[in-house]
């Protein structure tokens, strides 16, 4: 695909996303069913265009899925969003050791006392049936989301996002109290998570192919 068609591509999402956390600002929810479905492909072609490596699209493209099941109210459409949404962590994670060099140790004590600290306060008041499910994929988003922080800043900030808007779901799903509009939250924070997922992957590899396309260039003109 065309690197040309990246930035089109990047504008369209940002479209996409104002439509969507708009309309879930103004209780609008054809504008909501019209553009979240939109979100994760049309970022995936983006990264895609612009030589993002496979486990990035597919991630993007699982987070898809999952989007897509979490626009049913029912228990198993839940299970089946999670599942794809434990997927895309998996994808990350396998993609954040290809790629990162750069470890945050000194940030491992915050994520694991965070992931402890989720899990035992929502346990008694979540679904028993999903208890289980919940915890362990707790552990794959906190593990992803440190994980990103080896890529930098960026990237980083995109996982700790990635976090809030699933907590807020989870509280959703435990039946604690909301923040006014949550639904905005939720998809504000996930879109610019993943967003921030994206351009914290790609950024390392621009920089690692700008020193090989000069490389190249010199050596075009070299007698």
């Amino acid at each position: 695909m065309t690197p040309r068609l990246a930035r089109p591509l990047l504008v369209a999402f940002a479209l996409a996303t104002a439509v969507d956390v708009l309309s879930l600002a103004a209780g609008y929810d054809a504008g909501h069913t019209v553009a979240k479905p939109l979100l994760m492909p049309l970022l995936a072609v983006y990264a895609g265009a612009r030589g993002g490596p496979r486990l990035l699209v597919a991630a993007l493209l699982l987070g898809w899925c999952g989007d897509l099941a979490l626009m049913s109210d029912a228990d198993l459409a839940f299970l089946v969003g999670m599942a794809s949404f434990a997927a895309g962590h998996v994808c990350y994670l396998v993609l954040f050791r290809r790629t990162a060099r750069v470890r945050s140790a000194w940030l491992l004590g915050a994520y694991a006392t965070a992931l402890v600290a989720l899990v035992v306060l929502l346990w008694p008041d979540l679904p028993a049936g999903l208890r289980v499910p919940v915890a362990g994929y707790s552990l794959l988003l906190t593990a992803m989301a440190y994980g990103a922080t080896r890529l930098g800043p960026v990237a980083g900030l995109g996982g700790a996002l990635f976090m809030l808007s699933d907590t807020l779901i989870a509280t959703g799903v435990a039946g604690w109290p909301q923040l006014p509009n949550a639904d905005f939250w939720i998809m504000f924070t996930y879109a610019t998570a993943q967003f921030l997922l994206v351009r914290g992957v790609l950024s390392p590899l621009g920089a690692r192919r700008a020193p090989r396309a000069a490389y190249g260039e010199m050596r075009s003109t070299t007698p």
